[in-house]
């Protein structure tokens, strides 16, 4: 007897088309001798095969995740390949859940694989970055890019200019990163050596171009909210799923 895609042998128990089959068990309503898989193309043989008591073949609603990227991983638009840098899409696996996630979804393989970073952030940085697979939220952080308020704490080390923190405050700061005059941030002391900004569109490399131009050297960042959803509890490298009624 020759092994056999799980798929096809599901179909047959459950008199059903082969696409319906693949949708039980992508929706992860499937386990193989109770082991859930969710692979269509997973080879069986004389296994025990169940089908979920709950199954559904209701299309998988989009999920959003969000993600506490510990500093070192990569979370860049457009990272280059073969940099040796872990990559921050690189937790989103169920092990790394937050304990603390109210959502009730359950994590699924899909869930990651298509899963699509929408909020970059420096590789030195620590902090919040979200990833989704809804084109709602996506269009939502891209369009309103610039006009999202990002709160960040930041670690510094030097002596900062006379008046430095007036004009990392001011209207009409001067302040140009990559040819684009920046828009005005609210920055303020929590302790001798951090300082909290909070400013719209915020782009990677930029917190350490305003604090050199005031006489300061950036040691450490995290990225504490985006828009309205705060990082609140997640660990590094915890992640969870962005609950319905949250809105950035």
């Amino acid at each position: 007897m020759e092994p056999v895609r799980l798929a096809k042998r599901l179909a047959e128990m459950l008199s059903c088309s082969r696409r319906e089959a693949e949708q039980y068990i992508e929706g992860g309503w499937v386990t193989v001798d109770g082991v859930v898989v969710e692979e269509p193309q997973f080879r069986v043989l004389d296994q025990t095969i169940e089908l979920s008591k709950d199954a559904s073949l209701l299309a998988l609603a989009p999920v959003t995740m969000l993600l506490h990227k510990p500093a070192g991983h990569e979370a860049a638009l457009d990272a280059p390949a073969g940099r040796g840098v872990p990559s921050a899409a690189g937790l989103l696996v169920a092990a790394n859940q937050s304990p603390d996630d109210r959502s009730g979804i359950r994590p699924l393989k899909k869930h990651f694989s298509a899963a699509e970073l929408v909020t970059p952030l420096d590789t030195a940085a620590s902090g919040l970055v979200v990833f989704t697979q809804d084109w709602r939220v996506a269009r939502k952080l891209r369009e309103d890019a610039n006009v999202l308020e990002h709160e960040l704490i930041v670690e510094v080390a030097g002596e900062i200019k006379p008046g430095g923190l007036e004009r990392l405050n001011r209207m009409d700061h001067g302040f140009t990163f990559h040819g684009v005059l920046l828009p005005p941030a609210k920055v303020s002391w929590q302790s001798e050596t951090r300082l909290r900004f909070a400013l719209k569109g915020e782009r990677p490399g930029q917190l350490a171009y305003m604090c050199e131009s005031v006489g300061l050297r950036v040691e450490a960042m995290k990225r504490l909210r985006i828009g309205r959803v705060p990082m609140s509890n997640l660990q590094p490298g915890q992640w969870r799923y962005l609950l319905p009624h949250e809105r950035f």
